[in-house]
């Protein structure tokens, strides 16, 4: 019910009059059955825009720290995220990881469609980054086609550490669905699961236009993390250095 609420009388049409979507390929979306909607991810917005505009309920893996939060700010974002068709899960790797994917073979089991950011994390400079191999996994298990999806202006809206989204115009572009029933029976070859997660992540690249960098968005971001504080550190040095007196 909440659902509902939110996507046709409260947030949706207001993300429709904050961004004016350009939506292309919708008719790609399968109207019943089972799918998966594989898309790059850019800002905090792509989880509420894009099933916003799809007809059909799309149900998003969400990270846990979204329903754990202390006081009656966490209570309230939990209920919210529940509200719109999120479901937790904990990406800490090893028996997480594989929760994660019971937790969205059981959406797909039902019939429905579930969203999914190949990435892993929101992209911290607007480029592709290389695809975790957990939604090949998902595909290949269930026997259900990927429908590739862009989002296109949302890091300009709300890049990450904004805390706000600019009003502006984004496009959402959905592509062909991918079948990948020729590698029934190897969803557990990680050759397989690779094979399919680069066909998709190049479906998205084609769609999206973005530059691809072939490393994971998570090691990407600590590594420029890292960066900045030893530039923030060499520049404290230089600030509180000993420069030399004036000369006498």
């Amino acid at each position: 019910m909440l659902y509902q609420v939110l996507k046709y009388l409260l947030l949706g049409p207001l993300l429709r009059l904050v961004f004016r979507p350009r939506i292309e390929g919708l008719e790609h979306v399968p109207e019943e059955g089972a799918a998966i909607i594989a898309s790059n991810h850019l800002s905090v917005v792509d989880s509420f825009v894009m099933p916003a505009i799809v007809p059909r309920r799309v149900t998003f893996l969400a990270k846990a720290e979204y329903f754990t939060g202390p006081g009656l700010k966490g209570r309230l974002t939990a209920a919210f995220f529940r509200g719109v068709g999120q479901i937790p899960v904990d990406r800490s790797g090893g028996r997480a990881s594989q929760a994660a994917l019971s937790s969205g073979l059981a959406v797909l089991r039902k019939g429905r469609l579930l969203g999914i950011y190949p990435e892993g994390t929101r992209s911290h400079d607007g480029r592709l980054y290389k695809g975790r191999t957990g939604v090949a996994s998902m595909a290949v298990t269930a026997g259900v086609p990927v429908v590739p999806c862009a989002m296109i202006g949302t890091f300009e809206a709300q890049p990450t550490g904004r805390r706000l989204p600019r009003a502006m115009r984004i496009t959402i572009r959905f592509g062909a669905p991918l079948d990948f029933s020729r590698y029934a029976g190897l969803e557990d070859e990680r050759i397989a699961l690779r094979a399919v997660t680069d066909e998709i992540m190049y479906a998205i690249l084609a769609l999206s236009g973005q530059e691809y960098v072939d490393t994971y968005a998570g090691e990407a971001k600590a590594e420029a993390q890292a960066q900045a504080r030893a530039q923030g550190r060499a520049q404290g040095r230089r600030g509180h250095g000993g420069g030399k007196g004036p000369a006498r």
